[in-house]
């Protein structure tokens, strides 16, 4: 009987301790599926402010449309699952960085960002994590990565452009999540005073909100973070825009190296043509440098490209005048001798203001 009993008794331990170990993580994965599951405490949707920080700009590339960047993103929200007694942090918050962040982050939850114009994996990526003892969670996540950017160079060298960060919520719809920014985000999102980019003068972060829109009417949370910077104006002009209002010379001068004497124009047609052919070889030829230098010129409508056309429209004009007075002169054919005399006067300032005047518009609406 007693062999019989302590048989009986190891059974019934062996029974009972394995069922601690099959109800055990049960338990212990239903806590942990509790605590990283969206916190409803305080209703729906979680509200989770966003800033960024630009650190650094690695570089910027106007032609293709990208841009490299260190930036720090702060998430805020509340959780009231989080909550702690206040004399548990020394410094009013607990802290954690790198790996330990990391591990606090699996536990708890958290908003899954996307960066959505982000050009390949970050080469940099650190997340730093803050709990505050009233529940109000914040990850600080400092990645160095490249960005593709819209670019606008209609108002070319007087252009502004958006360094742009998209930052969106995935896997949870606007109803759960929104993405929103208050003043001390706004005042948090800026760039680094030491930070600077070659040619370009670097100005405030504007944020705005969007939305994606998903599959069967779904609606996500996105914020676009833009820093504003200025092209440097002056190191295009003696490059760019000196040649170009040079090249308009070329065609003037087929009507100031030439004169009327007796009513008949001294110097020959043939003569003041090389001009007009010389100048459309370096209007090309200057075209094509600028465009290889400037792709992105090429492709839009902007100052340069009008400059450029002003010039052919020039050239032809030039042409126009060496054929209709000095080769054939048909003014002086259909109407006489003092007409022509007086037309070519009229052009000799004329056609130099109107284009010259027409090109200085040219600049000034891309200023404006």
């Amino acid at each position: 009987m007693r062999a019989n009993a302590a048989r009986i008794y190891r059974a019934v331990v062996a029974v009972f301790v394995m069922a601690i170990f099959l109800v055990t993580p049960k338990f212990a994965y239903a806590e942990e599926a509790a605590a990283v599951a969206v916190p409803t405490g305080k209703g729906l949707p979680i509200v989770v402010r966003t800033a960024l920080y630009y650190t650094h700009i690695e570089s910027f590339d106007d032609n293709n449309g990208t841009f490299e960047a260190t930036t720090d993103l702060r998430l805020t929200w509340e959780d009231p699952r989080l909550r702690y007694p206040a004399s548990e942090s020394l410094n009013g918050y607990k802290e954690f960085r790198a790996t330990a962040a990391e591990t606090e982050i699996e536990k708890i939850w958290t908003p899954k960002i996307q960066f959505v114009n982000r050009d390949g994996e970050p080469s940099s990526f650190e997340r730093r994590l803050r709990l505050y003892p009233d529940g109000k969670v914040e990850t600080m996540t400092r990645t160095t990565a490249v960005y593709k950017t819209p670019v606008d160079v209609t108002h070319f060298p007087f252009d502004h452009q958006p360094l742009e960060v998209e930052i969106a919520v995935r896997e949870d719809t606007l109803e759960t999540v929104a993405l929103d920014f208050l003043l001390q985000d706004m005042e948090f999102s800026r760039v680094a005073k030491n930070a600077s980019i070659s040619g370009w003068t670097l100005g405030l972060v504007n944020l705005r909100r969007a939305i994606v829109h998903g599959w069967n009417g779904d609606r996500y949370a996105r914020v676009i973070v833009a820093l504003d910077i200025k092209r440097q104006a002056s190191g295009t002009i003696a490059t760019i825009f000196t040649p170009l209002f040079a090249s308009l010379l070329i065609p003037f001068l087929a009507t100031w190296m030439n004169k009327i004497e007796d009513g008949n124009f001294v110097v020959e047609a043939f003569e003041l043509a090389n001009f007009i052919i010389g100048g459309l070889f370096a209007v090309i030829a200057l075209s094509f440098t600028v465009n290889s230098g400037y792709p992105i010129i090429a492709a839009t409508d902007n100052t340069v490209t009008r400059l450029v056309g002003l010039n052919y429209v020039a050239l032809t004009f030039g042409l126009i005048i060496i054929i209709v007075f000095y080769r054939y002169n048909f003014l002086k054919r259909w109407f006489g001798a003092y007409v022509q005399e007086q037309a070519f006067l009229f052009l000799t300032w004329a056609f130099p203001a109107l284009s010259i005047i027409t090109g200085l518009a040219f600049l000034l609406a891309a200023a404006a």
